[in-house]
């Protein structure tokens, strides 16, 4: 895959870093030139020019990447740099780098970003992970504004323990892709049994996370129907049947 960066700092480097450790094609661009010889980059081509000019995108051949990151410390150039990869030279896929949080809206497809990277929203979504037990925590925004990666992380008092994947009626625009327990990710299927612990993530829409939040949250469990193969259930079915244990 052919890549081009536009920012050699610290960002832009160390993704250059990782994509060349597997095996990507990547192209740098930076004003500066001195950045080539400090960054350590071995295998990675370079363009010195400002890629804000029509002209040095034009020499970086940008018709020719699948993917076009804008990683510098300026919002209104990885703005254009991204709306020029899509009118101009017809670029699949954009990545923009929010620098402030206050930015983020116009990190759409109106500006050529297919996906907008906030570092300060991401950094905040993993402390919240970290502490947020019961809670619906978005991970990623994806769609430019229409899709959320999303995790839960199930208490061991919640009441979807001991129900099946198949058994929850999640919500229509919810869909549950990872079950991370132990350490260990579970491509769930219908008779997976939820466990106290386990970390669900799920791809939703924005809309559907309300719904997912009321779902998943304490208060969901008062008026629910007991769900086949629950311990709710089978304590029903016992009193149906004139047992009291």
């Amino acid at each position: 895959m052919k890549v081009v960066i536009v920012g050699a700092g610290s960002v832009g480097s160390s993704i250059a870093r990782e994509l060349l450790a597997h095996k990507h094609e990547i192209l740098l661009i930076d004003l500066k030139p001195e950045v080539i010889g400090r960054s350590g980059l071995r295998g990675a081509r370079w363009l010195v020019g400002d890629a804000c000019e029509l002209s040095t995108l034009q020499d970086a051949k940008l018709e020719d990447a699948d993917v076009v990151v804008s990683a510098t410390g300026d919002d209104k150039v990885n703005l254009v740099v991204s709306l020029l990869a899509k009118t101009e030279f017809g670029v699949g896929r954009t990545v923009g780098r929010v620098n402030n949080p206050k930015n983020d809206w116009m990190f759409n497809d109106s500006w050529g970003v297919d996906v907008a990277v906030n570092t300060p929203q991401l950094m905040t979504a993993l402390v919240e992970e970290a502490v947020e037990i019961g809670d619906i925590v978005r991970l990623l925004t994806l769609q430019t504004g229409v899709a959320s990666i999303v995790e839960f992380t199930v208490p061991h008092d919640s009441h979807v323990i001991g129900s099946t994947v198949g058994g929850i009626d999640w919500p229509e625009d919810a869909t549950l892709v990872a079950i991370l327990r132990d350490h260990a990710p579970i491509t769930p299927t219908r008779d997976d049994v939820l466990d106290g612990g386990d970390e669900l993530f799920f791809v939703t829409t924005i809309a559907a996370e309300d719904g997912l939040r009321a779902l998943l949250s304490p208060a969901a469990e008062d008026g629910q129907e007991p769900r086949e193969g629950s311990s709710e259930a089978a304590d029903q079915s016992a009193e149906d049947d004139g047992f009291d244990g």
